[in-house]
């Protein structure tokens, strides 16, 4: 049925067609706002379900250009809706608008000096994943959009999402939250359009592919039990962190000696390793925690299976005791898919816009992201802007959540322009393929 609706829509000729030069000139004529907005937020960024002066920033300048604003959606989401002069389909365009805590180590006039308190913790605070740049280009292409409404066919909602990096403990957020809320109840529409500035390709570059481009992923927790005692004296206990230790390291023979990773890569990761208050106290209790990501969800319950039985493996041997949460409930991403014929329709559209050498087919990419919510309701295409400036080894570059990332800011130019080109295009603006 989804095909059915996207053939018919990718039929509509009715509107007269924009020329790609029309929306060429219109991302160059917003070029200039979208590095201020960029640099603005990025020197002030802000945590998930904190972006209150995000927000009104965003806020503001969509009531400037006229479009009716919802804000407070999901906490500190900003919603607007541009109706073109013209009937047509509707369109959603999706921008995450939260930092990470992380401290910045990039040498900019306008680099981030903000702190805030994360897990209990102080904390630098930096926009270490673009977010400011997918902010700042969503809003000059809402900028361009609303200078064309007249001639515009169908609407078009801008979605400016909290909490992508994920919401503080004990808090709900993100697209999961903004769909509770109605989001797609209200006005459902035929497509969704993301993007996400990545340091795996040069700026100037896009990545695209059909099918799934991002990893599904999960959170898990193990509580490993021992026996508290002397350090000086093992044997009067049951020592947990020999025995969390040992569970790492047998876990990560799941992935490279147990499944078939020959079609779907998987990862599992441990990331956190929390147990003991004194250098010669052998605690009571440890705590890891870690990620897992897949593509098939066969291979997801095999490989927690496979975890639980290890864990509880391990503590057994030992004499210990587990307690597992995997995966934990409530901070799964689904799987970033892109829909075949939305990408199909839309690829000459990135090519239109960056020259059909500088789009990439790129491999399946294992981070997640909760832009996979939106595109599991209606079609959606995400792709990839590349950041790293030309010339530079890509495998030099800093990765995203580095606190050395750093954006090209020519990416904000291809970002506009492939997400203007794109979105006009769907809309109706012009057939796939033609000028």
């Amino acid at each position: 049925m989804r095909r059915i609706c996207l053939a018919l829509l990718a039929a509509m000729t009715a509107a007269p067609a924009f020329a790609t030069a029309d929306t060429q000139q219109a991302a160059a004529a917003v070029g200039d706002q979208v590095i201020q907005w960029r640099r603005d937020i990025h020197q002030h960024p802000e945590l998930g379900n904190r972006e209150t002066r995000t927000a009104k920033l965003v806020a503001d300048h969509l009531k400037k250009l006229g479009l009716e604003v919802k804000t407070g959606v999901a906490h500190t989401g900003v919603i607007a809706w541009l109706k073109g002069g013209k009937p047509g389909p509707r369109l959603a365009i999706r921008a995450d608008i939260d930092a990470l805590p992380v401290t910045e180590e990039v040498d900019l006039p306008f680099a981030s000096k903000v702190r805030s308190t994360y897990g209990g913790q102080e904390v630098g605070v930096m926009h270490a994943c673009g977010h400011d740049a997918h902010t700042a280009i969503l809003l000059g292409v809402a900028t361009a959009l609303a200078g064309m409404k007249k001639d515009l066919p169908g609407e078009v909602m801008f979605i400016f999402q909290p909490a992508e990096e994920g919401s503080p403990p004990g808090e709900e957020g993100g697209a999961k939250l903004m769909l509770k809320q109605g989001l797609f109840r209200d006005w459902k529409p035929d497509a969704v359009l993301g993007l996400h500035v990545f340091y795996t390709l040069h700026a100037g570059q896009v990545g695209v592919r059909e099918g799934p481009l991002l990893a599904g992923s999960d959170r898990f927790k193990i509580r490993v039990f021992g026996a508290q005692t002397h350090g000086a004296q093992p044997w009067r206990g049951v020592d947990p962190i020999v025995t969390a230790a040992a569970i790492v390291s047998q876990a990560q023979t799941i992935v490279s000696r147990q499944m078939d990773i020959s079609k779907l890569p998987a990862v599992l990761t441990f990331g956190m390793f929390q147990g003991g208050v004194r250098y010669n106290i052998i605690p009571e209790k440890v705590e890891l925690e870690g990620t897992v990501r897949t593509f098939d969800a066969g291979m997801r319950e095999d490989l927690f299976n496979r975890l639980r039985r290890t864990a509880e493996g391990v503590a057994e041997a030992q004499g210990a005791r587990v307690e597992l949460e995997a995966p934990m409930p409530d901070v799964h991403n689904p799987v970033t898919r892109n829909d075949a014929a939305l990408t199909k329709r839309l690829r000459p559209s990135l090519e239109k816009a960056v020259g059909a050498q500088n789009v990439i087919e790129v491999p399946p990419n294992m981070v997640a992201e909760d832009f996979s919510y939106f595109a599991d309701e209606v079609p959606g295409l995400y792709f990839f802007v590349g950041v790293v400036p030309p010339g530079q080894d890509l495998a030099k570059a800093a990765p995203n959540h580095s606190p050395k990332f750093f954006l090209d800011e020519k990416a904000l130019d291809v970002g506009t322009r492939s997400m203007l080109q794109v979105a006009v295009d769907f809309l109706g603006g012009t057939p796939s393929g033609q000028e």
